[in-house]
C-alpha cells in the first residue's frame, strides 16, 4: 500500500495511530494498489494497551487505525483523520462515550460503534439512543468484531440511491447529512438522516415502525420500541427549527408518512 500525503493538519493528540499532544500530522490518504482507498478508522479509547491492541487488529485486517484518547474537541479530530468509522468507548476522561456520539451525531453521520467493557441493557439502549450504530462489549473476539465492522461500513456503503432527493420543495442532501427548505437547511444525524431518507423514498405511503427498525438497526436486536420514537421525535424538531412542523405524520398503529 502506498501513503498519499494531501494537507497537513493541526490537531490535539494524533501522529500516525498514536495519540499525542499538539502536533502538526501530515493527513494521508492511504491507498491500496490499484488506486483504491483504505478505510480508516478512529479509535476512541482511553487505555493505551486496548487502543494499540485494536490498532494491530484492524491493520491485520486492512484497515488504517487512528487512535484518540477522548481528551480535547471532536470536531478537530475528525476533520484531521477523516475516518470511515468510529469505534468508541463509553468511560472516557471528561466526558462520557454517549456524549462524545451524540456530538458527533450533531456534526455528522458517520457510523459508530460502541465497544466497551459496560454490558447492561441500559447501557446497550443508551447506545442506540445517542446515535450508536452497533454495541460490542469486551473482552471482544476479534472475527467478530472485523465482521460486525464490516456490515457497518457496507451497509452505510449501499449503492443506487441518488445523492439528493427532493419532495415539495424539501432537499434531503445524503452526502452532507443536511435537509433545506425555503432558504434555511440544518444538519442532521445519521438515523434522523436515515429516517427521512425512506419516508422520502416512500412518498405519500406508510412506512411501518418495524421497516424503519429493520432499516436503522440492521441484524441487531432492538431493545425498546421507545428508541425508535426518541429518534423520530429528534428529526421532527428539527424540522420544525426550519419551518416544517407537520411534515411527518404518525399512523396510529401503523406507522409514518410524509
Amino acid at each position: 500500500m502506498n501513503e498519499v500525503i494531501v494537507n497537513k493538519v493541526i490537531v490535539n493528540k494524533v501522529i500516525e495511530n498514536k495519540v499525542i499532544e499538539n502536533k502538526v500530522i501530515e493527513n494521508k490518504v492511504i491507498v491500496k494498489e490499484g488506486g483504491q482507498s483504505v478505510e480508516k478508522i478512529l479509535i476512541v479509547e482511553d487505555e493505551e494497551e486496548i487502543a494499540c491492541g485494536l490498532s494491530s487488529v484492524l491493520k491485520n485486517q486492512g484497515y488504517a487505525a487512528v487512535i484518540w484518547n477522548g481528551r480535547g474537541g471532536v470536531r478537530e479530530i475528525i476533520e484531521a483523520s477523516a475516518p470511515d468509522l468510529i469505534l468508541l468507548d463509553i468511560n472516557l476522561p471528561g466526558q462520557d462515550g454517549f456524549t462524545l456520539c451524540r456530538e458527533i451525531r450533531n456534526l455528522c453521520s458517520l457510523p459508530v460503534i460502541f465497544l466497551t467493557g459496560r454490558s447492561t441493557s441500559m447501557d446497550e439502549l443508551e447506545a442506540l439512543q445517542s446515535g450508536g450504530d452497533d454495541f460490542i462489549t469486551k473482552p471482544y473476539k476479534a472475527p467478530i468484531l472485523l465482521a460486525r465492522i464490516q456490515t457497518v461500513l457496507r451497509r452505510v456503503k449501499r449503492v443506487g440511491r441518488p445523492a439528493v432527493l427532493e419532495y415539495r420543495g424539501i432537499t434531503l442532501d445524503l452526502g452532507a447529512a443536511r435537509v433545506s427548505y425555503r432558504g434555511e437547511s440544518l444538519e442532521l444525524g445519521r438515523n434522523e438522516q436515515k429516517i427521512l431518507c425512506r419516508l422520502f423514498e416512500h412518498a405519500g405511503n406508510i412506512v411501518s415502525r418495524e421497516e424503519l427498525v429493520d432499516y436503522l438497526w440492521e441484524n441487531q436486536i432492538y431493545i425498546d420500541d421507545n428508541t425508535l420514537s426518541v429518534n423520530v421525535r429528534r428529526l421532527r424538531e428539527k424540522l420544525a427549527a426550519i419551518g416544517l412542523p407537520g411534515l411527518i405524520q404518525t399512523k396510529r398503529g401503523m406507522g409514518y408518512k410524509i
